[in-house]
């Protein structure tokens, strides 16, 4: 730690590491008839921008969404938006043929590579084509280097209780339509919501409508998760 000025308004400058809490325990969690073993943190850091170390109520029921319609993940290329530790790419990937896990924090793609590389060692072989990349939301650049290696696209596009901060909702929307367009009509964006704040529930519906997206509440999906209401949204371009 460094002490920069003099007096009552020293400005206290504190090395990065401070906020890292790297003190991941595997955790096994269960999802209908699939069972799954990850490492995680079971505690919020320090730093606000790695809450992708945890697993959120959202990447729960949207879990357990997937794994009650399996079929819908047979056989498709799959990219998630904000993986954090990958709970639910890695579950995708044993029924999907590609899974793309993104996620924009270097720390987080740590814990995501090592989850990946549990899940595709010699002793675990059940999940197939799982990979991670680094994705800012409203990256241009990022995207188009995930799409050159990934010329046609995707079937899926995934989220999982990714809509916590007001400034990120327009840029995930952006990063979402580039996503969509490659594959017009053939892609969907299918978005665990969990309503925190009334600002974004309609942040949400106003970014996918301004996008020239349709969004729709998948019907049976609406529960409490957590203590906080969640739903299950697919959401295309009309």
């Amino acid at each position: 730690m460094e002490r920069e000025g003099g007096g009552e308004d020293d400005i206290v400058c504190l090395d990065g590491s401070f906020f890292i809490n790297d003190d991941y325990q595997l955790t096994k969690f269960t999802f209908g008839s699939q069972v799954l073993e990850l490492f995680c943190l079971h505690s919020a850091s320090t730093d606000f921008d790695l809450t992708g170390q945890l697993v959120w109520p959202g990447a729960m029921l949207l879990n357990d969404y997937l794994s009650k319609n399996a079929e819908i993940l047979r056989g498709c290329s799959v990219i998630e938006l904000g993986s954090g530790v990958g709970v639910t790419g890695i579950l995708c990937s044993r029924f999907c043929h590609e899974v793309v896990l993104t996620d924009h924090n270097e720390e987080v793609l740590k814990i995501l590579n090592k989850n990946i590389e549990l899940h595709t060692s010699s002793e675990n072989r059940n999940c197939t084509g799982l990979v991670a990349k680094k994705l800012e939301w409203g990256s241009s650049t990022q995207i188009k280097q995930i799409l050159d290696e990934h010329s046609g696209g995707f079937d899926l596009v995934l989220g999982a209780d990714i809509c916590f901060q007001q400034s990120s909702i327009p840029l995930l929307f952006d990063t979402v339509a580039q996503l969509l367009h490659v594959r017009r009509g053939q892609c969907k964006f299918i978005l665990a919501y969990v309503s925190r704040a009334k600002i974004l529930d309609a942040m949400v519906t106003n970014e996918a409508i301004s996008h020239g997206m349709q969004i729709s509440e998948v019907v049976g999906t609406r529960t409490i998760v957590g203590n906080l209401e969640g739903v299950i949204y697919e959401i295309t371009l009309q």
